[in-house]
């Protein structure tokens, strides 16, 4: 499919606004990021036409921005460029924005307020705790598949280990896992016809899974109460300060934006990981042979080269000017950290995979300002440990195939990718 064959392109330019950008190869992605970035750094393009039958309204379309000094601009200029209005291109009501996105989608003082309050449950004992889960899981994912020789590596291993986690640190019994695993597939999957087969009710299998996610967390909250459990649910519903307490609502959209982001973003970083190590081996090689001296710089390669969150929505509070275009009040403002994840202004060899690169300002955890992704540190952790483990006892393990895209533009899916591997025992 070329640029021009894509619906909804205007004046022949390629459209990441629309899902069916994304599901080609990246060899025909990154030429035409490429182009934006040289030729309309700051663009007006389409939206995807709203289903029918979808009670929302049709928008106009956002201005593309594919720059990183421009994303960095509108990152720091939260008094210009809103998140209340939503944080992708869809015009849906607050009250929807808020449930499903919690405080990534509201401004300050909300969002200060709620960031505070959640902050204060990551103290250094439940980050020391965090961190030991993460090595315990990740060693009882590769028992659970390292007899097979083969696996659906993001189903069975990427998907597996950030869910895990994040249902341990807010005390959701094992039992909820996979009731978990396939609603947060349905939100963040609603336009891919695998998630949500009945593509003219696309608006009802959001609501309900987020509804099922929000019953299970008020559930939770509830046997939690008046308890001494550590936890952070039982933390925030047993806070000594009633400002520091989270409502009903909070907590369950602040659940939500947990399995949502903190799941969906690190597994897709994970599964895109193992593609880039199996298509560069030789890099694969660098990382193996002093696996902790390069770990931290191989993980923000990972994450920088697969932006897990494609594009996060701002919309204009006043007139402005991006990247010399004219930007009015009210328009919609595109950030695809993806492409400025290959700025060539900014990145020497922009489309290699590097595991030693150095430095590397990568937007892969949103630019710099008071949305910065608050879960940064736990996810570069899990995406550490997770191949460590794999290096250690799986060191053959190889994607043999391509990735299945997830359709969706704002987040850069991989639903499924074959590996194999020689089969080896169980540690435990």
């Amino acid at each position: 499919m070329t640029a021009t064959e894509i619906p909804g392109t205007d004046l022949g330019l390629p459209n990441p606004n629309l899902n069916e950008f994304w599901l080609r190869p990246m060899s025909q992605i990154e030429p035409d990021l490429a182009r934006l970035r040289a030729d309309s750094p700051v663009t007006f393009l389409p939206e995807a036409q709203v289903p029918e039958g979808v009670p929302l309204p049709q928008g106009p379309g956002a201005w593309v921005v594919t720059r990183h000094a421009d994303i960095l601009h509108v990152s720091k200029n939260p008094h210009l460029f809103s998140s209340a209005s939503g944080i992708t291109l869809l015009d849906s009501p607050p009250e929807f924005n808020e449930f499903f996105s919690s405080m990534i989608a509201m401004d300050d003082p909300r969002h200060a307020r709620l960031r505070r309050i959640v902050s204060a449950g990551f103290t250094p004992r439940m980050l020391k705790r965090l961190e030991d889960s993460v090595q315990t899981v990740a060693s009882e994912i590769v028992d659970t598949v390292c007899e097979r020789g083969e696996v659906d590596f993001v189903v069975d291993v990427a998907a597996a280990l950030p869910l895990k986690i994040v249902c341990e640190l807010m005390g959701v019994p094992e039992s909820q896992y996979r009731y978990v695993f396939d609603r947060t597939n349905v939100i963040l999957g609603a336009t891919d016809p695998e998630y949500v087969p009945d593509q003219t009710d696309i608006l009802t299998a959001i609501l309900t899974a987020g509804g099922d996610l929000a019953t299970l967390m008020h559930e939770v909250a509830e046997s939690k109460r008046g308890g001494d459990g550590t936890d952070l649910t039982s933390q925030l519903m047993n806070a000594d300060l009633e400002d520091d307490r989270l409502t009903g609502a909070d907590l369950a959209s602040f659940f939500i934006l947990l399995v949502v982001a903190g799941n969906e973003t690190t597994r897709n970083a994970i599964a895109w990981g193992l593609k880039f190590l199996t298509d560069h081996p030789d890099q694969r090689a660098v990382w193996t042979a002093d696996f902790e001296q390069v770990s931290q710089t191989a993980v923000e390669e990972i994450v920088r080269l697969a932006s897990p969150v494609t594009y996060m929505r701002r919309t204009a509070l006043a007139d402005t000017e991006l990247g010399g275009q004219a930007i009015a009040a009210g328009d919609k403002v595109a950030m695809f950290y993806l492409a400025a994840n290959r700025d060539e202004a900014v990145f020497d060899r922009p489309y290699d995979f590097d595991v030693r690169r150095d430095p590397n300002p990568h937007v892969g955890f949103g630019g710099p300002g008071p949305h910065f992704c608050l879960g940064a540190h736990l996810a570069r952790r899990e995406i550490t440990v997770m191949f460590r483990e794999l290096f250690q006892r799986l060191p053959d393990i190889r994607a043999t195939g391509e990735p299945h895209p997830l359709s969706s533009s704002f987040i850069h899916g991989v639903k499924h990718l074959q590996a194999e591997f020689t089969p080896t025992a169980p540690s435990r």
